[in-house]
């Protein structure tokens, strides 16, 4: 399996994670194991490394990445909004680190099948779990007007998203639009390119891709999920690539670090909230040479926090 994913701020993740060599890490976004590789690397036979990814190609990329380290090795096809119950059916309660690298991959981008790109010409999908039954021709045929202009504007913050929704409606009346093609063709009619020469369907197919897979609406529990499972001094790290992914990760880990939350009108406080976590430093970002080698790093974030001991 060719997967392409080149591992974006890998050592500065390898840094955050601060690996031992007999710990359990969990990579909650598996991909074609770039990361996963490296921590397993890391590990000696009293080690354990186990990934997650709800996408085929990903497992079997993996498995093949992944054979030959001296750690024990297991790879799951799941969500990570799933990792309680797969932790739990591996027989494990507490990690010594986890790791998300959040979006889509480059393997899933470049393969034109997958329906994910404006640059390719094919059905429109974007599942990253083809089990799913929701598919992005589904959504853009069968959402109505209000609901399309919604997650355009929402995931994609697509500042002509009542435009396009209408063109949209209008040209699905005449026949359905059934390709990715169609799709980035009818936007380019609609919308004007951006200042910088974007091509004007990305946010929207963003907001599709969003839609289809989830994506936002898991992530603050999955990131809560995989704190609760850290031990003491057990550390968490998590690259986003966009904005409305970051803004939740960094949300959610705020409040996981502080103390009580209860509106500051309250005289004494009720919520019993408890610190449980330590946020490490401040957000990183690619350095200028990674960028250059790799221009999909150009947008990635990684923050990092530590399980607070008792």
């Amino acid at each position: 399996m060719n997967f392409k994913h080149k591992s974006v701020m890998l050592g500065e993740v390898l840094n955050a994670l601060d690996l031992k060599p007999n710990g359990i890490y969990l990579d909650c976004t598996l991909g074609g194991a770039g990361h996963a590789r490296a921590i397993g690397e890391r590990l000696n036979e009293n080690g354990r490394l186990i990934g997650l990814d709800q996408d085929e190609d990903a497992i079997a990329a993996a498995t093949e990445n992944l054979s030959g380290l001296a750690c024990e090795v297991r790879i799951v096809r799941g969500n990570f909004s799933e990792l309680d119950a797969i932790l739990d059916d591996l027989g494990i309660d507490k990690i010594d680190g986890a790791t998300f690298d959040l979006g889509v991959s480059s393997h899933q981008i470049d393969e034109a099948r997958r329906g994910f790109s404006y640059m390719h010409d094919a059905p429109l999908d974007m599942r990253m779990d083809r089990r799913r039954p929701l598919t992005a021709r589904d959504v853009i045929n069968r959402y109505d007007e209000d609901r399309l202009i919604k997650i355009f504007r929402e995931y994609g913050e697509e500042r002509f998203a009542k435009r396009i929704a209408a063109a949209i409606c209008q040209a699905r009346k005449v026949s359905a639009i059934e390709t990715t093609g169609e799709l980035a063709r009818l936007i380019e009619r609609t919308a004007p390119r951006t200042q910088h020469g974007g091509h004007p369907a990305k946010r929207v197919f963003q907001a599709v891709r969003i839609e289809v897979n989830g994506e936002l609406e898991i992530l603050a529990d999955a990131i809560k999920k995989a704190v609760d499972r850290l031990k003491p001094g057990g550390r968490l790290a998590v690259i986003t690539f966009h904005s409305l992914e970051d803004r939740i990760v960094k949300e959610t880990l705020r409040t996981l670090a502080q103390g009580c939350i209860c509106p500051k009108s309250f005289p004494v406080c009720v919520c019993n909230h408890k610190a449980s976590i330590k946020i490490l430093g401040k957000v990183k970002t690619p350095t200028s040479e990674e960028i250059q080698s790799n221009s999909r790093a150009k947008s990635a974030k990684l923050r990092a926090a530590e399980k607070l001991r008792a």
